[in-house]
């Protein structure tokens, strides 16, 4: 049986898209579960990320692949077949590749900032998942403490018919800082904030998916 495929896509920079794929990749493999991670974004920030990652860990705990054109969705099928979950951090406008990125999705998620030029600018990735009929979720990130506007966007959100994620991350440094060491907030300090809003978005994708985290998470910090 084939995993799940979850593309984190948003057409619109300095979401935090790739920081978002990255987090729950981690927090995926963490629980045990076989996590590929695919970057298909010309920036290649999640491969540069990896490269560190292998330089700091003996074990990544994670398969790597950077691809792009022809052989994207090939690849990352066959990645599916062989993990539990694949991760793809999608390219930032609507090429070819995001939108393949899109199409073999087993869920869509996009991340958005808590500000109404995000919210809009999320239109044409809503437009190419719902062209592709792929489910979608909105993930409010990178949310400054105490946004109240968070709580308006909540309500704007409705009106486009598309769900959003209960869970919030907030706009944490601590993410920088462990990504560079090529490690998530989880390996570093697991009791931090961040580590608990990543884990719970983790979750609660998941059990959209159909699973469940498992408990006893193990942490390079540990």
């Amino acid at each position: 049986m084939a995993g799940h495929v979850v593309t984190i896509a948003q057409q619109k920079g300095g979401a935090g898209k790739t920081t978002l794929a990255i987090q729950l990749a981690v927090a995926w493999s963490l629980a045990g579960l076989r996590v590929a991670v695919v970057d298909i974004d010309p920036q290649g920030s999640l491969t540069a990320w990896f490269g560190l990652r292998t330089q700091t860990l003996d074990d990544p705990g994670l398969t790597h692949m950077q691809i792009n054109g022809w052989r994207t969705q090939k690849e990352v099928e066959r990645l599916a077949r062989e993990h539990d979950v694949v991760v793809v951090d999608s390219p930032p406008h609507a090429e070819t590749e995001a939108r393949i990125a899109v199409r073999v999705a087993t869920l869509v998620v996009v991340p958005v900032q808590p500000s109404p030029m995000d919210l809009w600018a999320t239109r044409p990735t809503l437009e190419m998942a719902k062209a592709e009929k792929r489910p979608v979720l909105l993930a409010l990130n990178r949310v400054p403490p105490r946004a109240k506007l968070a709580d308006r966007l909540t309500e704007a959100v409705a009106g486009l018919g598309v769900p959003m994620a209960e869970s919030v991350i907030g706009n944490r440094v601590g993410f920088a800082g462990a990504m560079m060491d090529g490690l998530s907030l989880q390996e570093t300090d697991r009791r931090a904030k961040g580590s608990e809003e990543v884990a719970a978005l983790a979750g609660e994708i998941l059990a959209r998916l159909g699973g469940t985290l498992t408990a006893g998470a193990k942490s390079a910090s540990a």
